[in-house]
């Protein structure tokens, strides 16, 4: 009896925790209503507050697997199941962080521990497992709003660690237990930080020096064609725009450019192996008469192997530099445990041969510009912005196919991220798809240029050349590890005072008796 009057006080929470997570989901593209992540940071933590730590296990699962359901419906290209696996593992993330969030709450600093859990929790789903998923973060909502210009001085840890605190604060302002002087104090903070952000005014300025750069859609043929001979349409594709570009230089209505960019897949077929696919991009380089960075998909190192790269493809020397994607995408583009499952899961043998991760940064100097290479989904992880930084990037390209996903709101959300990373690098960002979304993205994040989706589109821009860092990448990932440490050191301070409050030799002082038992 006692259990089922203890579960019928946590099913109310669950459902508040439900609700902001889907709250939560609605923030970010394409639905594009960021300051639902303020209100769903505030209503989560109602749902925690007073509940047991197994309590708030079951309501932070809840809120975690709502955000992602929301978050994420894309993937049941792949699969439903796929889709509920992965909900629910992300989900549990924010399951050990109601567990925790429950006691952090009850210490007198919480309103800086709990912002600092929530980046502990970002940065673990970022990193485990294989790799992790770091597209739940909540700075990736921001890409269009004000306070996403943090984002050059703080990194994108830093403005997740903002936008939680604005939660918190609003929290603090609407909590029954709240003295009025927290109130006040949290309210001014809050309105200091939300209409400070929007005094910010990044440059989009460069150093003196422009580039001209080519981005070429080819678009995709529909399905029910063969591998192969879609494939090679796909490329000729890809190769047709780039004439029909060049076609227009001479004709006087489109500028030259220094550089042309292929998307990633833009040859599934090795064009080190496959003469056909070689004289296709060929035949461009040589119309264009400057370099092309090719995405293809090349065969090794080892045997059953493969790579998805961009190779500079010269019109004097032919292919040279050349980048591999360092995060594939796990049962995507690889297996993991392949050997163990493979006989259980017949469908994973849909993926191939198993994409090996390249083992350096994507740092190309091409006619005097050094340009920072990423291949698509790997476009989140920090590491790789961060190494791109380090090796002096002063442009960045986006290599990226969307097709798979085209039309159910994953290009969008990637255009997002796309934005915050122009923002936290303060460099122009160049995006090749094969079919949607390109463009090309200022260093402020405002858009200069958008595609749409499945449809061809070839875009040239002249683009600021820039040697400057942003207060964001002159410090690194320092921000993140201090935060999280926070967060850490918060949750090390609850258990030890949950352990002195258990302590039969030091006995709590006797509770109020309306206080109410925690579920």
């Amino acid at each position: 009896m006692d259990r089922l009057k203890a579960l019928g006080r946590l099913l109310p929470r669950v459902a508040v925790a439900v609700a902001a997570g889907a709250a939560l989901g609605l923030a970010f593209a394409p639905h594009n209503h960021p300051w639902l992540a303020v209100l769903a940071v505030p209503l989560f933590l109602a749902a925690l507050n007073g509940a047991s730590a197994k309590g708030g296990f079951l309501i932070g699962a809840g809120f975690g697997i709502t955000y992602y359901a929301v978050l994420i419906p894309w993937i049941t290209v792949i699969g439903g199941d796929a889709a509920v696996a992965l909900a629910i593992l992300e989900g549990l993330f924010y399951a050990v962080f109601g567990l925790f969030a429950t006691q952090v709450l009850k210490l007198k600093l919480w309103m800086l521990w709990i912002p600092c859990l929530w980046v502990a929790t970002e940065f673990a789903t970022a990193s485990v497992p294989f790799g992790g998923f770091p597209w739940g973060k909540l700075a990736w909502a921001f890409s269009a709003s004000s306070l996403g210009k943090l984002a050059a001085f703080v990194g994108i840890p830093g403005l997740s660690f903002v936008i939680a605190f604005v939660g918190v604060l609003l929290y603090a302002v609407l909590r029954p237990a709240s003295r009025l002087r927290l109130r006040a104090v949290a309210l001014v903070a809050g309105v200091a930080i939300v209409f400070g952000s929007s005094l910010i005014n990044l440059s989009i300025e460069g150093d003196g020096k422009t580039v001209k750069a080519a981005m070429v859609q080819g678009n995709v043929p529909g399905k029910g064609l063969e591998f192969l001979g879609r494939a090679r349409t796909v490329t000729k594709n890809h190769m047709n725009a780039t004439l029909e570009l060049e076609q227009r230089v001479k004709n006087g209505t489109e500028m030259k450019p220094d550089v042309v960019i292929w998307p990633e897949n833009s040859t599934d077929i090795d064009p080190y192996k496959d003469a056909e696919t070689r004289a296709d991009i060929e035949a461009a380089v040589q119309a264009v008469g400057v370099p092309i960075l090719v995405g293809a998909v090349t065969e090794g190192p080892g045997p059953n192997e493969r790579q998805t790269t961009g190779i500079v493809w010269d019109p004097v020397s032919g292919p040279g530099q050349r980048y591999a994607k360092r995060h594939p995408v796990p049962f995507g583009e690889y297996i993991p445990f392949r050997d163990q499952l493979l006989p259980y899961i017949k469908r994973l043998e849909m993926i191939g041969r198993q994409t090996a991760p390249g083992k350096v940064p994507g740092v190309m100097p091409i006619g005097g510009v050094t340009y920072g290479d990423i291949i698509c989904f790997e476009l989140a992880y920090d590491n790789v912005i961060s190494d791109l930084m380090k090796g002096n990037s002063q442009v960045l390209i986006v290599q990226t196919n969307n097709a798979t996903y085209g039309g159910t709101g994953q290009p969008e959300q990637q255009f997002a991220i796309t934005r915050m990373r122009a923002i936290e690098t303060g460099r122009t960002v160049l995006i090749a798809s094969t079919s949607g979304i390109s463009g090309v993205i200022r260093p402020d994040g405002t858009v200069e240029h958008k595609s749409g989706q499945f449809v061809p589109d070839v875009y040239v821009a002249t683009v600021p050349v820039r040697d400057g860092h942003t207060l964001a990448t002159t410090i690194g990932g320092w921000p993140q590890w201090i935060l999280t440490g926070l967060g850490l050191l918060g949750i090390a301070l609850a258990l030890v005072k949950r352990r002195r409050t258990n302590d039969p030799q030091n006995p709590p002082a006797a509770a109020p008796s309306r206080e109410k038992v925690p579920v």
